[in-house]
């Protein structure tokens, strides 16, 4: 419920605050007073793109907000969705700045304009005689069967088994085309795998290898170097060894002297026994290092192997090709277990299809069962709307796939016309047949369903009299389960409002600007008694007024 508006520097408003009461709201004024503004400026709050142009003062930010009671539409789901703080009195601000920006509200928190418009779809429903193509679309036409039949927990099961079986398709569509994609590369990965397996990688110590092969690969000229080195040490005049032992037999001569030469004696000592132990390892290096051509070319072909996998996979060592033979393993034996999956999927998806085609049966029965109830209540309502002879029909068919609302396919035939066939509502309907329909339809609703807020924008051109009377009764019914306003030009709509505003133009300093203004009861029959005889108040004008009134 819209309780409150009020609109700073918009088109020809300057400052207007407007509060609003549950029911019918008559809003009334002469032709180009401002009423299309008023529609305009709650517009930007459900989410509408700004015109910078509409801005009166365009040195200063125009600011639209709007006060709603939402507690009865159970939106705690959606604001949660939104991220949005849920206040039952929430309260929605549109500002256009100056720089030509503009920015949007919802309880202090900023919001997109998408998010404002999926709020204000569920909080206000505006109608005017020339925007009534909501009313031809199938969505919206299943929905008036499925607030009459109460579908709304049948649906939303529809809606959520769907979803999981679509979900369960694509699973199994994507398993599918891995399994394709997976036939195709099985022998290819099968040849890498074998390939990678046969090089027995764990056995391989790549750096060990490398260094005895190039320790075989040098063999001679190591024997030669190693030997020149035992000579060194060996040689009977000059050899390290020998020289080293002769001077510790002199310093173990002078050791008993000092300490200082003890310690010559001990350190040199140490250096004879390392040269010693040097000396014996080196004459079995010698004596291991035998360059054996068999031997050599084992590792020669083992290297060039490992070096031929490493290039191929674009690896630099033995863990990262252990790593890629790991990884095809794993795909060869994905592979071997796709089809068991998509078997399992493929069963889970069949038990998920039955479910919703059983759910959607039941849509469809309970939708079919409805019909003949909507169709009588809307011929009466269109009867009372001056359409005597007008036939409406839903065409209920089930189809073979499954829709978003279901399995049914929806048509809405219609005529206006005794003895003329039924035709398609798009096709034959003119567009004031349309707004009675659509006004017969929002009052069948009204009985079964919590309908956001109401405006009709003069959906009752062209109509008088009788047909007048019983629109505004409809509206003043509607009213009792809703909130109902009417932009209209008829006294009888205008006189069963239980509020009614003013729209007009007041002229101050030589600037026009749009005023609002709530009638009080005087002021409402002069506004009705005008609407019916003009400007010049008549006894009979004023009579017929307070007539409506009563």
């Amino acid at each position: 419920m819209l309780t409150s508006l009020s609109i700073k520097n918009y088109a020809l408003i300057e400052d207007v605050k407007v509060a609003f009461q549950q029911g019918l709201t008559t809003i009334t004024g002469e032709t180009g007073a401002g009423k299309s503004i008023l529609l305009g400026a709650l517009s930007l709050i459900l989410g509408k793109r700004a015109d910078s142009s509409s801005v009166k003062n365009p040195d200063k930010k125009c600011i639209v907000e709007a006060e709603f009671l939402v507690a009865q539409y159970k939106l705690q789901l959606l604001f949660k969705e939104q991220d949005l703080d849920y206040e039952d009195h929430t309260i929605i601000r549109r500002e256009l700045l100056p720089s030509g920006k503009s920015r949007a509200f919802v309880n202090d928190t900023p919001v997109t304009l998408q998010q404002l418009q999926q709020l204000g779809d569920r909080l206000v429903d505006i109608h005017s005689q020339h925007e009534t193509r909501s009313l031809l679309s199938e969505k919206n036409q299943l929905e008036v069967l499925d607030a009459v039949a109460g579908n709304d927990m049948v649906l939303k099961q529809y809606k959520e088994g769907l979803q999981e079986y679509r979900k369960l398709q694509k699973e199994v569509q994507d398993l599918v085309a891995e399994k394709e994609t997976a036939a195709k590369e099985l022998d290819y990965h099968t040849f890498l795998y074998n390939e990678l397996q046969e090089a027995s990688l764990s056995n391989i110590h790549q750096q060990e290898i490398e260094e005895e092969y190039e320790k075989l690969s040098n063999a001679e000229t190591i024997q030669e170097a190693l030997a020149t080195v035992l000579n060194l040490f060996s040689e009977e005049q000059a050899g390290t060894l020998e020289t080293a032992k002769e001077a510790r037999a002199q310093l173990a001569k002078l050791k008993t002297f000092s300490s200082e030469y003890e310690n010559f004696w001990q350190r040199l000592q140490s250096v004879i026994i390392e040269l010693d132990d040097l000396e014996q390892e080196i004459n079995t290096a010698t004596e291991t290092l035998e360059a054996s051509p068999e031997q050599l070319l084992q590792l020669q072909s083992t290297l060039q192997n490992l070096y031929k996998l490493q290039q191929k996979h674009n690896v630099a060592s033995v863990e990262e090709l252990l790593e890629i033979q790991e990884e095809l393993a794993t795909k060869l034996d994905t592979t071997a277990t796709l089809d068991d999956r998509i078997a399992m999927l493929q069963k889970s998806e069949i038990s998920a299809k039955e479910h919703i085609e059983e759910v959607a049966q039941k849509l469809h029965e309970a939708r079919k069962k409805v019909v003949p109830k909507i169709k009588k209540e809307i011929e009466q309502l269109l009867n009372k709307l001056g359409l005597p002879h007008a036939q409406i029909q839903f065409t209920l068919e089930e189809v073979p796939e499954l829709r978003e609302h279901g399995k049914d396919a929806l048509e809405l035939l219609f005529t206006a016309n005794k003895g003329t066939g039924l035709g398609n509502l798009k096709k034959t309907a003119s567009g004031g047949e349309l707004s009675r329909i659509m006004l017969s339809i929002k009052a069948v609703l009204a009985n079964h369903k919590n309908l956001p807020t109401l405006i009709f924008d003069e959906i009752d051109t062209g109509v008088s009299g009788e047909i007048a009377q019983q629109m505004a009764n409809i509206m003043e019914a509607m009213s009792k389960h809703m909130q109902v306003f009417s932009i209209t030009h008829l006294p009888q709509i205008a006189a069963k409002g239980d509020q009614q505003i003013k729209v007009y133009k007041e002229n101050t300093g030589g600037t026009t600007t749009t005023e609002l203004k709530t009638l009080t009861e005087e002021e409402r029959i002069v506004e009705i008694a005008q609407i019916i005889g003009g400007n010049t108040l008549t006894e009979s004008a004023m009579a017929h007024a307070r007539q409506l009134r009563n």
